[in-house]
């Protein structure tokens, strides 16, 4: 019998594993890119090939679109609750084997075992939501008129597609799987080309689960994969996660071509420290929001703006906690070595430019000989400095000092991203206050992760989203699907109203 999870993955530990390649899955077979195309998958923490990744082009594109178009119809006309089933199946497998599922992302992403673990539980989360959608779908009925009703149904689209970042290689996929899948609709993933394991451990545990071949697909790819799918005319609707310079670049050609999409973007996160705030509460959840995951996640702080003249102590505080990280068992290496040069850059630039660094990760190196910048923070930085404006995408926190809660506000609406916000107070009225101005699309009073939960959605503003509603929750069930709205008379009435 074949493993659920397809091809085992037996580390259980850090060292270094080889593992196998990994093809696209298109109606139910494992294929190579037809043109030839691979790329080697480096574990960052050895900076060794792990196996090696189809690069597709346009035409394996078309053939997973073709393949998920062939199994619409009958996918459709499954019974929702049958669709759920599904899922159901897949939740039992991803709990069976969660320790598998979780070491194969940290070695392939980096993450330490237990953010590897933790981001396994966070999927199996969203499956546990899309096995309501049947209860969301419940074509709501009222009598609108005498003799008159109006019924809503939310219908498939068809064939839709995902493109998912690095950082979350399980996670991301299953912010969509559920929905889409739940919605009816026929799907086409594209995940990184630089941690392909986590999609390809989903195409096997969803056929284990019972999923219909050519419901789900998988092509592999990088630029060219990217733009086949914007392009393609059979794919209705595109769900995005990855650089607000890419999500703009989907959104336009994806829109361009009629479909619906909804890109999320890069960030760059404010956390608002008030003299007033809670210590141990304050200082323990900035640092692990700057550099959990090695700050490679859109919900990092990467900004710290502390109010008033009372904030040395709490600054204190987190460079004892950043200084004690050890590499290795603590905090994992970044994706690769070109992150960790640009990380470098940055932090190098800003002392160049007066910020002073209080805890320094250049130039570190962590076991196994890889990608590693250790946990960094500079103070004294300036909003027009590079590494107080721009997405940095790693574990480096810049201080800037303020007086006044007004001024912190004013700094991190300034930004041009709206994704995540956060203040540390003990005072309600300062923290309304600042909630209530902040631009951005996810807040946070005293959490530097200011993650919303489902039923609730995953979204930013501004720059950092492209498109309408939210990917996760309530309004990604929406995204997928499209309303029809059925109004019926069956007899004739005396008294006549406007709809006869």
């Amino acid at each position: 019998m074949t493993h659920p999870t397809g091809p085992r993955f037996d580390a259980r530990s850090n060292e270094f594993t080889t593992y196998v390649d990994c093809h696209n899955w298109i109606g139910g077979e494992w294929v190579p890119a037809a043109a030839g195309g691979r790329l080697p998958v480096d574990n960052p923490r050895h900076g060794s090939v792990m196996g090696e990744v189809a690069m597709s082009d346009a035409g394996d594109v078309d053939r997973a679109v073709a393949a998920a178009k062939a199994a619409f119809p009958a996918w459709r006309a499954t019974p929702m609750r049958e669709r759920a089933k599904v899922l159901h199946n897949l939740r039992r497998i991803m709990e069976e084997h969660i320790d598998e599922l979780a070491w194969v992302l940290s070695h392939e992403n980096g993450k330490v075992f237990p953010e590897a673990k933790a981001e396994v539980d966070k999927g199996i989360e969203c499956l546990e939501f899309g096995l309501s959608m049947p209860n969301m779908d419940n074509g709501g009925m009222q009598d609108v008129s005498r003799g008159v009703s109006c019924a809503v149904s939310y219908e498939p689209l068809g064939v839709c597609a995902g493109i998912v970042p690095f950082n979350f290689p399980t996670m991301v996929p299953l912010w969509m799987i559920p929905q889409v899948l739940v919605a009816g609709n026929t799907f086409v993933l594209k995940p990184s080309e630089k941690t392909p394991y986590g999609a390809m451990k989903l195409a096997h545990m969803l056929r284990a689960a019972g999923l219909p071949d050519g419901v789900f697909n998988l092509v592999n790819g990088g630029r060219e994969a990217v733009e086949a799918i914007t392009e393609h005319p059979d794919i209705k609707a595109i769900g995005f996660v990855g650089s607000t310079k890419v999500a703009k670049i989907v959104y336009e050609r994806g829109a361009a071509t009629g479909k619906r999409v909804l890109a999320l973007g890069g960030a760059k996160n404010h956390l608002v420290l008030v003299d007033d705030a809670e210590f141990e509460l304050a200082t323990e959840n900035i640092p692990v929001s700057a550099f959990g995951a090695q700050g490679q996640r859109c919900m990092a702080a990467s900004v710290l703006l502390a109010v008033g003249d009372n904030v040395q102590r709490y600054i204190d505080r987190m460079v004892e906690i950043a200084s004690a990280f050890k590499l290795g068992p603590d905090v994992g290496p970044v994706i690769d070595a070109a992150a960790a040069a640009r990380m470098t850059r940055y932090v190098t630039q800003a002392e160049e430019m007066g910020a002073k660094v209080l805890v320094d990760g250049r130039g570190v190196q962590g076991p196994g000989g890889g990608a590693w910048f250790g946990p960094t923070i500079l103070d004294h930085c300036t909003p027009e400095m590079p590494a107080g404006c721009e997405e940095i995408f790693g574990p480096v926190l810049s201080i800037i000092r303020v007086k006044t809660i007004d001024e912190a506000i004013h700094i991190e609406n300034k930004n041009p991203y709206g994704n995540a916000a956060a203040v540390f107070t003990t005072n309600g009225h300062t923290a309304r206050y600042a909630v209530e101005r902040f631009q951005a699309g996810m807040v946070g009073i005293n959490i530097g992760v200011p993650v919303p939960r489902e039923p609730f959605g995953f979204g930013g503003w501004n720059e950092s989203k492209f498109g309408h509603g939210d990917l996760t929750g309530y309004d990604g069930f929406r995204f997928w699907t499209r309303p029809r709205k059925v109004t019926t008379k069956w007899a004739r009435q005396l008294d006549q109203t406007w709809m006869g």
